[in-house]
């Protein structure tokens, strides 16, 4: 028989093991969960730019999505890592986090002491859509890239280049989910296709008659209905042409929401790319 002292030390031993088998099954599960960032650097007409870039292992063999992220004005790269955090929320996608150039802001910042991107098509020698140009032509010649699951998504400039960007190069992308954002100027050339919008219904900067402007436009064009609820924040309307609307409307003022970006991911994942024989 096993004595009291005996049994409590073998009891204690095995609470033991138990805790260190899942204390590095947690650790695992965190490494795999949190891609690592890697700075590249391209020139784009003779002037370097950076981008931290998340890569899954399996992108070299399988068909991998692709988000596209652009911080703020004001912001920078390695900001826009630590707030959207794709690699954690979606591990599976090539996650590019961009990093803008020094630029007068529309709103603040007039004499371009703070980096952002371009406002519209032509501005700043189309320096920024160059720039998109170029990583993307990267990522295509290294990685096994899904051309039909490519995504685009950034808060307030960044958002609005997310729309320049839709209306530039709309036919490279899946879905999209500006933030903090509207797309007065180049509304004209946007053409159908999924959007997730997150707003603060009481954003001093962007203000919100603006954001729903923009939105309110992007429902008509993509043939939306009334839409419903689905959670204290998130509005559904379904698109006759497949093309849904998704908003995420918050009280706050110009703050990025980041619990936002589970939801984003999602709507991502459920949209892939139209082609025109899908479109028909």
């Amino acid at each position: 028989m096993i004595s009291g002292w005996a049994s409590r030390r073998l009891l204690w031993r095995c609470l033991l093991i138990g805790l260190c088998v899942l204390l590095s099954s947690a650790i695992g599960t965190a490494a795999a969960a949190d891609l690592p960032a890697v700075k590249r650097q391209w020139t784009i007409d003779g002037v370097q730019r950076e981008a931290l870039v998340c890569v899954p292992d399996h992108a070299n063999s399988t068909p991998t999505a692709v988000v596209f992220v652009f911080h703020g004005h004001g912001g920078s790269m390695q900001n826009s890592l630590r707030t959207f955090q794709y690699n954690k929320h979606w591990p599976q996608a090539i996650s590019v986090y961009l990093q803008g150039l020094n630029t007068p802001g529309r709103l603040t910042d007039p004499d371009g002491k703070k980096p952002g991107w371009q406002k519209e098509a032509g501005d700043q020698g189309d320096r920024d859509l160059k720039f998109f140009d170029a990583v993307l032509t990267t990522l295509k010649t290294e990685f096994k890239v899904d051309d039909n699951r490519i995504y685009s998504t950034g808060h307030s400039n960044g958002g609005g280049f997310t729309y320049l960007l839709w209306a530039e190069r709309g036919d490279l992308f899946a879905a999209m989910a500006p933030s903090g954002s509207a797309a007065i100027r180049c509304q004209p050339k946007l053409r159908a296709k999924p959007v997730f919008h997150v707003a603060g219904a009481n954003d001093p900067l962007v203000k919100f008659a603006w954001q729903k402007q923009t939105i309110d436009y992007v429902l008509k064009m993509n043939d939306c209905d009334q839409g419903r609820a689905e959670g204290d924040f998130i509005r559904l309307y379904k698109s006759e042409s497949g093309n849904p609307v998704v908003t995420y409307i918050t009280k706050q003022g110009h703050k990025f929401p980041k619990e936002s970006v589970p939801h984003v991911v999602k709507f991502f994942q459920q949209h892939v790319r139209k082609t025109s024989t899908a479109a028909d």
